[in-house]
């Protein structure tokens, strides 16, 4: 038996699972908020012990010595001292070409997630600061990087490369990563398992503040929305998705913005934020409710850009066995699922709205007796499909 430590280290915040494997037991989790500003908040939980407190948190660095404290300490504790987690999964997401595949962390594994801040610049380098700080925290430990592009290295060209001149792809690697690679694989593989059988033709939706979506033919990746950064394709919490590049050419040529402002407006101020003032969908469709048709018309607009992938993907792959709704709000708006669903006959997709309308934590089937093809809603769990590819690299 291994304790494996899972973090995730975002900008502002570090989420975090002890997982001991192979049983899968979760032993402690949760999350510490708004790392760096004036007053942090740490959750923690357990089997025996569940507890929030606000403080200061300077830093990743403290955020970790917090978590560390809470996991040894006598009263709330699953561990006695640091030695007893021989391993700890970092989640990074872009592995450029570089990584296909989960890595142990040394100098050089850094210094190309170093070097790849540049193709995803929200987060690489506190992904790095995470692993930094792990290794001050857990110095015995080892730390393995598990890389969200992994799963999608699969592709075929004719998938992964853009209609550009060869030679940036070949000498420059630009081309299609893919991102939220841990997620798809998880879920792709318990649809797998409900569906019975090894030949499959399945796509999953992810759907959060950033959104995704691939098509997974036999287990893996042949295509996908985000490409080689995390800005397009759907319609995300804060970023465009798919525009026409010439609108780039056009507000940096003849409306005068910069090429940092243009980032900025389709990173952090696009999506439903720019469509509707709000970021988080369950004020969009309180809204929408409420009749505001700006909210009504944004979640129209992104149920089609879902339903066209589909249609697409649907073709690529000639035919679909199961479409998988996951992540925060694939997991929980049954109005996003119903709305993108919806006249999907043709397909032959169709929803059962009731038990659409269920909430539940548990993988559920949601399609009607008369679907032919299936319509899941599977949570996913990106750490414990890290702790598992952690595991199988240090038990190798």
């Amino acid at each position: 038996m291994k304790n494996i430590l899972v973090i995730n280290s975002g900008s502002s915040s570090l989420k975090f699972q002890l997982i001991q494997m192979p049983g899968q037991d979760v032993l402690a989790s949760g999350l510490v908020e708004r790392i760096g500003q004036q007053s942090g908040t740490i959750h923690y939980k357990s089997d025996a012990f569940n507890t929030s407190k606000e403080m200061e948190i300077a830093d990743h660095s403290v955020a970790l010595k917090e978590v560390t404290n809470l996991l040894m300490d006598p009263e709330s504790g699953v561990i006695k001292n640091a030695d007893e987690i021989p391993a700890i999964g970092h989640r990074v997401v872009h592995g450029g070409a570089s990584f296909s595949d989960t890595i142990i962390i040394d100098q050089d594994v850094k210094n190309t997630i170093k070097r790849l801040f540049s193709l995803a610049p929200l987060h690489n380098p506190p992904n790095l600061k995470g692993i930094e700080v792990a290794e001050e925290v857990f110095p015995k430990a080892t730390q393995i990087a598990v890389f969200d592009t992994a799963f999608h290295q699969t592709m075929p060209a004719t998938a992964k490369k853009y209609a550009i001149p060869n030679e940036l792809y070949e000498k420059r690697f630009i081309q299609v990563y893919g991102f939220h690679g841990t997620s798809h694989k998880y879920v792709s593989e318990k649809a797998i398992e409900k569906l019975g059988k090894e030949n499959s033709k399945i796509i999953s939706v992810h759907l959060g503040n950033g959104c995704s979506i691939t098509a997974i033919k036999d287990g893996k990746s042949v295509d996908h929305s985000l490409g080689f950064g995390p800005v397009n394709g759907l319609i995300m919490g804060t970023r465009s998705g798919d525009i026409d590049q010439s609108v780039i050419f056009y507000m940096v040529e003849q409306l005068g913005y910069t090429t940092k402002e243009v980032s900025k407006i389709l990173h952090h101020e696009s999506g439903m934020l720019g469509l509707t003032g709000y970021s988080d969908l369950r004020d969009i469709e309180r809204e929408a409710a409420n009749g505001n048709r700006e909210c009504q018309l944004a979640l129209e607009m992104n149920a089609y850009r879902i339903k066209k992938y589909i249609g697409a993907y649907t073709a690529g792959m000639n035919g679909l066995d199961a479409i998988i709704f996951t992540a925060g709000i694939g997991e929980n708006s049954d109005v996003i699922r119903r709305m993108v669903c919806k006249d999907m006959d043709y397909l032959g997709i169709e929803l059962n709205k009731e038990v659409n309308s269920l909430r539940s934590k548990e993988i559920r089937e949601i399609n009607s007796d008369n679907s032919k093809v299936k319509v899941f809603v599977i949570p996913t769990n990106e750490e414990l499909e890290i702790a598992k590819q952690v595991f199988s690299l240090v038990t190798e």
